[in-house]
């Protein structure tokens, strides 16, 4: 399976009035979760709209816009003609927004965190200097690092980066969130192209993610670009199978 994520970068400033909605509809999710969601079960029902609106006097549109939101980011859940339920909490949900694992970790309410595994510069083989678009055998930069949630291991990432965005640097700001470093690299992340498959942990990562050998996993690899179209990140990252899971929007083709 293979999917297409992410948005392109806004080429002029949302108006006043267009923010001033945004904001709203962004303070009704964040009470939706914790007010109302924080005291409910998983699968529990949340209060149907109409309560909602009263609630919160707000209209039924910014109600559904905060829904939305939180069904995208993995709080909760619809079913056509019954509702909107409580989602599992012990599952991290990755919605198809391009976000890194440190803002998925901290949107579910907890701690991200990492152990990093390797450091490097290493050479490109084809696979990686194919994806991007630089010279087989070229210098780039390797990261491994075990990904964590309030301790727990989630996920091993292998990432690599072209040596046009890093140069020299092995430093500590490419240890924390990669993402803000591309940012202030002049490189911001605007799309994304992932393929996900499932897969089954050899030895050393059901060691690393504190899981036994053998166990269900879900292989994503992933290719970055920039607002200009640049390819910044090669990455591979197997996720634990029994906590993690991506939620996907279809439409019918017309």
């Amino acid at each position: 399976m293979t999917l297409e994520t992410g948005t392109d970068a806004p080429m002029m400033p949302p108006s006043r009035a267009a923010g001033d909605t945004g904001s709203k509809v962004e303070a009704i999710r964040s009470r939706l979760r914790d007010e109302v969601i924080a005291h409910l079960a998983p699968h529990d029902p949340l209060p149907p709209e109409r309560e909602l609106v009263n609630l919160f006097g707000v209209s039924r549109a910014t109600v559904r816009q905060a829904l939305a939101r939180l069904a995208d980011h993995g709080w909760v859940y619809r079913v056509q003609g019954s509702g909107t339920f409580v989602a599992d909490k012990d599952l991290v949900s990755k919605s198809l927004y391009l976000t890194s694992f440190s803002e998925d970790i901290a949107e579910r309410g907890m701690t991200p965190g990492s152990r990093v595994l390797r450091l490097e510069h290493g050479r490109a083989d084809e696979r990686i200097a194919r994806e991007l678009l630089i010279t087989p055998g070229a210098r780039a930069v390797h990261i491994e690092r075990l990904r964590t949630a309030d301790g727990a291991p989630l996920c091993i990432e292998s990432l690599w980066l072209p040596e046009w965005l890093t140069g020299d640097n092995l430093g500590p700001e490419l240890l924390g969130s990669l993402y803000e470093y591309f940012g202030h690299a002049g490189a911001t992340p605007a799309r994304a192209h992932q393929t996900i498959r499932a897969v089954t942990l050899d030895e050393r990562q059901a060691e690393l993610l504190e899981s036994a050998p053998g166990s269900p996993a879900l292989l994503v690899a992933r290719i970055v670009f920039d607002t200009h179209g640049r390819r910044i990140e090669s990455s591979t990252g197997v996720y634990r199978g029994d906590a993690y899971e991506f939620q996907i929007n279809v439409k019918r083709r017309v």
